[in-house]
């Protein structure tokens, strides 16, 4: 029989854990260590999709550049078809690129869409309402002055901003700067990240599955994302679950990159070694999210050694992301895209939510904010993919985007949720 324990001799109790940040204070977080990189290159705009402008794009000109036809018709002076004359004759003839004539008194001029107007002429009839014949052209309609005309400047007036530094360039806003004569655009430089996942089951495709093993869908996910935000990645590939490897990966990847970011590892387990690896080689700051899935998301930094081979110290920024596919999937997506935006310069870092109604009902809640995934329906509403798990990454392709989903909140058919749009979040 084993002798009772007194109190001043028992063990302590363990230490209460540290309460789960919310998303909301987790992300606030991340986003207050983020400060732009500095650096900026100039590079063509050809080659600029996806980067983030790091000086204003100022216009060198009006655009258009001068008086233009919206339409295809004739040129005109206002004047003289007030007189009471229908029938004038054809004096030249303008297309787009060539450089008209001024326009005689009593004539017309035949004009087609995006063609300069004439000196003199002050509205444009289009061909609809005209009747063309011999050298001539009989008007059906009296224009008012600037009719069908697009005035020098109607679209941007030289000397103002057309893309504000922290932009970050699209289709449409290369487009934009190519049609003010920008042959290049100064942007900041690209974020260089570091990835590497653990996991002793990790297995590359092609490679034999042996018992227990499982494929490396992670490393094709997250170096794709990463890709997709224009990111320079070097890939470390799998690292075996020890801790002097995974310190030693950390210390190699510190020494030329901005971020580290890895997969699994993170939580709590005998074999779960990034963690403390980051707390020996670094700092973590914020650990586990008031969030499903994905709670286990790790933020902090790891040290660069004095004298690297490209002469850089201080610390380079860490992120570690569970290991479950989708859970490694949506924390990317709701944090380390924001991160990485936010690093790379840009002002808008935040998706795009809608408010859509639910055409389903999930009578259980949870006390953490729920990430749901599910896809507009033909009729406008949402539907949810019956298999929650944080291992079901066939969620992840049948799904349209997340719904953002308050802790402790039960959702009904027909109300209104917060959903985020996939479109809003890869890129």
């Amino acid at each position: 029989m084993s002798t009772p324990t007194s109190p001043s001799s028992a063990a302590p109790a363990p230490a209460p854990r540290a309460p789960m940040l919310s998303t909301a204070d987790a992300l606030a977080t991340l986003l207050a260590a983020a400060k732009p990189l500095a650096g900026a290159e100039t590079i063509s705009t050809f080659d600029a999709l996806n980067r983030v402008l790091a000086a204003d794009v100022v216009s060198p000109l009006d655009v258009p550049p001068m008086h233009t036809s919206a339409m295809d018709g004739y040129a005109v002076r206002v004047a003289d078809l007030a007189q009471g004359s229908r029938r004038l004759p054809v004096s030249q003839r303008i297309a787009a690129g060539h450089a008209p004539q001024p326009l005689a008194a009593g004539t017309a001029a035949r004009i087609f869409t995006g063609a300069t107007v004439p000196p003199g002429a002050d509205a444009v009839v289009m061909q609809e309402q005209t009747e063309a014949a011999q050298g001539a052209v009989t008007f059906l309609h009296a224009p008012k002055a600037g009719e069908w005309i697009t005035p020098q400047g109607a679209d941007i007036r030289k000397n103002t901003v057309i893309l504000p530094a922290g932009t970050r360039l699209t289709p449409a806003a290369l487009g934009l700067a190519a049609s003010v004569g920008c042959a290049t655009l100064t942007v900041v430089r690209r974020v260089k990240v570091a990835v590497f996942f653990t996991g002793d089951e990790l297995t590359m495709p092609g490679e034999p599955l042996k018992p227990g093993a499982i494929y490396n869908s992670n490393r094709f996910t997250l170096t794709s994302l990463l890709r997709n935000l224009g990111c320079e990645v070097t890939d470390y590939g799998i690292v075996p679950d020890q801790l002097e490897l995974t310190r030693a990966t950390l210390r190699e990847a510190a020494a030329g990159h901005d971020l580290i970011l890895t997969s699994g590892g993170v939580s709590v387990g005998e074999e779960d070694h990034v963690r403390p690896a980051v707390e020996a080689e670094g700092r973590i700051n914020l650990w586990q999210i008031a969030m499903k899935p994905g709670k286990p998301l790790a933020f902090g930094a790891v040290r660069r050694t004095q004298g690297a081979a490209d002469a850089e110290t201080g610390e380079a920024f860490f992120i570690g992301l569970p290991g479950n596919p989708v859970s490694s999937f949506v924390t990317f997506l709701l944090f380390v895209r924001p991160f990485l935006l936010r690093l790379a310069g840009a002002t808008q870092v935040s998706p795009r939510a809608l408010s859509l109604r639910a055409d389903f009902t999930q009578a259980k809640s949870d006390r953490r904010n729920e990430f749901l995934r599910a896809r507009v329906n033909p009729a406008g509403g949402l539907d949810l993919f019956p298999n929650q798990s944080s291992a079901v990454l066939t969620s992840t392709v049948w799904g349209d985007g997340l719904i953002d989903n308050p802790p402790n909140h039960a959702i009904s058919a027909g109300e209104t949720v917060r959903f985020i749009p996939f479109t809003e979040l890869l890129y």
